[in-house]
């Protein structure tokens, strides 16, 4: 298998924005706890109580979006009977068979509907 320079470009200018956002994400990161630092410094300076608070609260879960199973459903949903609408229309006569290809992304969406609608209690 022969690689192109696109190829090549491609693959570093992923690898460089992936690298590049782990970089602003804890640069950001170090930033944000050196301003809580800073205030709580400034705070201790001028003698005000301060509440014990964790600096970092990326370990606290927040409560889970019951809307995020529907509408991931509906998404792969609607792709892949759009996608099966598409490929019935444009294909040739000879490969008329391969329409249902996308079939098992939309069970997949059937799928997650069905799982909030039935086993969880719906809050729309």
């Amino acid at each position: 298998m022969s690689y192109s320079l696109g190829d090549g470009l491609v693959t570093l200018a992923l690898a460089a924005g992936i690298v590049g956002y782990v970089f602003v994400e804890r640069r950001y990161r170090i930033q944000r706890l050196q301003i809580v630092h800073a205030e709580r410094m400034k705070a201790m300076e001028q003698g005000i109580p301060l509440v014990e608070v964790g600096e970092d609260r990326e370990g606290e879960r927040k409560p889970a979006d019951t809307r995020t199973l529907p509408l991931i459903g509906l998404m792969l949903l609607a792709f892949a009977v759009g996608a099966m609408i598409v490929m019935f229309a444009i294909l040739p006569v000879t490969q008329k068979h391969l329409w249902v290809a996308p079939l098992p992304v939309a069970f997949m969406g059937l799928g997650l509907l069905w799982y909030h609608l039935v086993l969880e209690k719906p809050r729309f």
